[in-house]
């Protein structure tokens, strides 16, 4: 069966035009300012004036948590929120239960996603002192890459970029693409003492980003890129949540010669020290949410292009787990639904244009990391698309929340613009509210050479 979607607003490349597009099979087979077709061919015609349409929204960093850890979320559950938010493409961490530490195990994640996500998947190879020779297996055409991003490095504690010395041996060794999450633990210990010292266990959640400091993030992220840059090497740093760190990368262009990216999380745009005091442990995150101006500062690195992409962290808890003290509660929170529509908002602030979410959330992590086929409005590219209407409100609310754990930092929160429609690979999987779930997203391919 064919689509055609009429007289759509495609935002694209830089570019915003109402034009129509035609949908066959898994791909885009044609875009023009108008599309006929014979009457006797089955075509299934969406008018799409008054809307827009979006590449399907890629996302390089969420928790999924299964297995082991699926009282939180499944791949299934939580695909299903994404592809309600408009993200077509995930991939995915190594800190489930166990540790995605080998060949096999990253395979068994690939296999229940075969059977259950509704959005296409990849899943990144865990790394620790342990399993470096097993890490540098992966085969590059077939996973994302290597992370530490959740895990323990040295069993009990660290991560990566806090052994320089293993670092140095991994770059000079690899050939694929490294993430990595920048923190320096030794800063962080430091001031959790100072604090413990002073409240005990009940630190108050507005320090948080005095314990996980701007400090603590530059130093690592300092040492990180010193030993990357040696190496020549494909790095990537999660999650860059201070405006210091954010101004140590250039703003080479085109994104494909880059070989030093980063991104900036929805939640360190969105949010800042001033709500700690209304939202407490909901907005718990490592690296932590930091001050206005490091908010404000992530959102004009983006835009000067220092940084390349926008992902979420998507990491749920439940409720139970993000409750308690400051060292009972669980630093994450679930995303995936709710990002396209703040990121939206930011727009409607006249904060960000649309080409540019488009380019931060879609084309430029099709280009780091290599993605076949994907991210982009394009003849002969899978069919991964997304219709908004940027003027109908909704409110989030306990009852249209899907994440497993049934909660949001965003609950209350009234969004001018709506995910009407999302298509993955072709079929439309997420329409106004209903959901087809008979046929599931495809493993994402990648370029061999990062």
């Amino acid at each position: 069966m064919k689509t055609v979607i009429k007289n759509i607003t495609i935002i694209n490349e830089g570019k915003c035009c109402i034009s129509d597009i035609l949908i066959s099979g898994d791909r885009i087979e044609k875009i023009a300012p108008s599309i006929s077709y014979k009457t006797e061919v089955f075509v299934n015609e969406i008018n799409g004036e008054g809307l827009y349409l979006f590449p399907g929204v890629i996302d390089d960093q969420v928790h999924f948590r299964e297995p082991g850890l699926i009282h939180k979320g499944t791949i299934y559950s939580e695909s299903r929120a994404a592809v309600a938010g408009g993200i077509t493409s995930f991939m995915e961490m190594p800190n489930t239960i166990p540790n995605t530490l080998t060949q096999e195990l990253l395979e068994e994640k690939y296999d229940v996603a075969s059977k259950t996500s509704l959005s296409n998947y990849s899943f990144f190879m865990g790394i620790n002192q342990n399993n470096l020779e097993e890490a540098l297996k992966i085969n590059n055409e077939r996973v994302c890459g290597i992370t530490d991003d959740g895990l323990y490095f040295n069993n009990d504690e660290g991560i990566l970029a806090n052994y320089p010395e293993f670092l140095e041996k991994l770059f000079s060794r690899t050939e694929s693409l490294v993430a990595l999450h920048s923190e320096d633990d030794g800063i962080i210990k430091n001031n959790t003492n100072f604090y413990r010292e002073k409240f005990g266990e009940n630190i108050p959640f507005e320090l948080h980003p005095k314990i996980r400091s701007k400090e603590a993030c530059v130093a690592a992220t300092k040492r990180v890129l010193e030993i990357a840059k040696k190496h020549n090497n494909r790095l990537h740093l999660f999650h860059i949540s201070t405006l210091t760190e954010a101004n140590l990368f250039e703003n080479l262009l085109p994104i494909n010669k880059k070989r030093i990216t980063a991104e900036a999380c929805v939640h360190h745009l969105w949010f800042s020290n001033t709500d700690y005091e209304k939202l407490g442990s909901k907005i718990k995150w490592n690296p932590a949410v930091k001050s206005e101006e490091d908010k404000n500062g992530l959102l004009r690195a983006l835009l000067e292009n220092k940084l390349d992409i926008i992902a979420t962290d998507h990491a749920p808890h439940t409720i139970k787990e993000k409750s308690g003290n400051y060292f009972k509660s669980m630093s994450g929170g679930p995303l995936v639904q709710h990002a396209l529509p703040a990121m939206l908002e930011l727009f409607h602030k006249g904060k960000i244009s649309l080409e540019k979410i488009v380019e931060k959330m879609c084309h430029h992590v099709a280009e780091i990391y290599r993605i076949k086929e994907r991210g982009y409005i394009r003849e002969g590219y899978y069919a991964d698309l997304v219709l908004v209407d940027l003027n109908q409100k909704w409110q989030v609310t306990p009852e249209n929340i899907l994440y497993k754990c049934q909660w949001s930092p965003f609950e209350n929160q009234i969004f001018k613009s709506k995910i009407v429609k999302t298509f993955v690979n072709g079929n439309l999987v997420y329409d106004d509210g209903f959901f087809n779930e008979g046929i599931l997203g495809k493993r994402l391919l990648f370029s061999k050479i990062r």
